[in-house]
């Protein structure tokens, strides 16, 4: 063998070696692929609608923005009775000289700040002294003014919106007042601000849990609040017209019992946390358990190294894909063909599951579907309206993951109130497409003024 033959000898082992590292790299990617259990994703994003399939056409990249021939979209301009004031520019006579004068003009609006971003109202109750009793009298003043103090009602509604909606410190709120409205305001009167927005808030907020046991299907998950230190738990009820948020030191059951009570008689959507699997034993409640967190378990078991468990969870996520994959499919299929189909891969699954290996977390994963246990993941099957994940609460409870790392939670009861009442005013409000500043605007002023509560219960027309 001559020297060319022993380099090619050498190349050609190269080749084979670098394939096999390839190959080990490719696994070593797929497993890193981003899902709930190696990123911040919820578990319900682990399920996709199927990929589209784009076609490439022979041409080059778009560039951003408008594209050329698209019909402009521009914002509409304010209408005469929402202009403050207009400033005409006109040229100078000698400028003009030989122009016709047209009744047109070439506008530019533009919103710009006042000077003053506030204003101050003095009043002013007259005092009378009584010359027998030498005691003196002050003419009333409405409610509103003085429950209201130093701060009115919008102000007020202002700092709360600002304090729960876009999640900001009282040092940033001073800042604001401070550097753009030219005002002073300590960090005690804001504190004080939005517990007077937190008492107006009470009786929407107790209106809600009143209805809620009533309601036929509830979502529900729970994470984690810290309280001077210590934890607790922020539940989250999701319903179609609303959510409810409730602060509480368990995790457990009894929760479920206080806010749904023992006579609930909807569906329940939920993970596997054994709080609401205890709650329907002993109350004997519907439940929808969240099929992104079973496809959770089961990608689990797909990377386990004993080859029997990993084949099993592998069979079983197929199922699933077919199952998802004929879901979105659901406005294709004819209603009897859908539910048709969604039977056949239902009971694949299901005979499959029932089969497991001889191995104890497969087995502790089939006991979930045994007997009439397995209608509790296929609830969505038979009651259109019901959700076969739990991602809809998962999104409502973001914006209280995202204010507890902000403020690093709260220091008492009376900021855990504050804290279920404005989250769920914000969810409930924008759920419903209301103007959230508006709705604790007004709860303020009719709980200044004892007059009828706003409502959080959605009206239909």
């Amino acid at each position: 063998m001559d020297a060319k033959d022993l380099i090619i000898e050498k190349q050609a082992a190269e080749i084979k070696m670098l394939k096999e590292v390839i190959k080990q790299l490719e696994e070593k990617i797929a497993q890193l692929e981003k899902n709930s259990n190696n990123s911040s994703k919820p578990p319900s994003s682990d399920i996709v609608k199927p990929k589209k399939t784009v076609v490439k056409v022979g041409r080059r990249k778009r560039k951003r923005g408008g594209q050329y021939g698209h019909r402009k979209f521009s914002r509409r301009p304010f209408e005469p009775e929402q202009v403050d004031e207009v400033i005409e520019y006109e040229l100078k006579d000698k400028d003009a000289k030989g122009l016709k004068r047209l009744d047109e003009w070439f506008i530019i609006q533009q919103i710009e700040l006042p000077e003053k971003m506030y204003k101050v109202i003095e009043h002013r109750a007259r005092k009378y002294l009584d010359p027998v009793t030498q005691k003196t009298h002050i003419a009333p003043m409405p409610d509103a003014i003085r429950k209201g103090g130093l701060l009115g009602a919008d102000v007020t509604a202002s700092i709360a919106f600002m304090k729960g909606s876009c999640h900001m410190s009282y040092t940033t709120i001073q800042q604001f007042f401070g550097q753009l409205m030219k005002l002073k305001v300590s960090r005690g009167m804001l504190c004080k601000a939005t517990q007077k927005v937190s008492a107006s808030l009470q009786p929407s907020y107790e209106q809600l849990a009143r209805r809620l046991p009533d309601e036929s299907k509830v979502n529900a998950d729970e994470t984690g609040h810290h309280d001077n230190g210590d934890l607790c738990w922020t539940w989250c009820f999701d319903t179609s017209d609303y959510s409810l948020f409730k602060i509480d030191k368990s995790r457990g059951c009894k929760v479920l019992e206080e806010m749904l009570g023992k006579d609930f008689t909807g569906i329940i959507g939920a993970d596997y946390w054994g709080a609401y699997r205890k709650y329907a034993r002993l109350f004997d409640v519907r439940m929808q358990y969240c099929m992104a967190h079973l496809i959770r378990d089961i990608r689990f078991l797909t990377e386990h190294k004993v080859k029997k468990l990993s084949r099993w969870g592998s069979e079983l996520l197929e199922w699933l894909k077919k199952l998802f994959d004929t879901l979105h499919r659901r406005d294709k299929l004819t209603a009897k063909g859908f539910i048709r189909s969604m039977e056949r891969i239902k009971a694949g699954f299901l005979k499959r599951m029932r089969r497991p290996p001889d191995h104890k977390l497969a087995k502790k994963l089939a006991r979930r579907f045994k007997g009439r246990a397995a209608e509790n993941y296929f609830r969505f099957l038979s009651v259109p309206e019901v959700e076969p994940t739990n991602n809809g609460t998962e999104r409502q409870i973001r914006p209280v993951v995202i204010d507890r790392r902000i403020t690093q939670g709260t220091r008492g009861d009376a900021g855990m109130r504050w804290c279920e009442r404005i989250w769920t005013t914000i969810a409930t409000c924008k759920k419903q497409q209301r103007n959230v500043f508006d709705f604790i605007h007004e709860t303020v002023i009719a709980h200044w003024s004892n007059k009828k509560y706003p409502s959080l219960i959605y009206q239909k027309l």
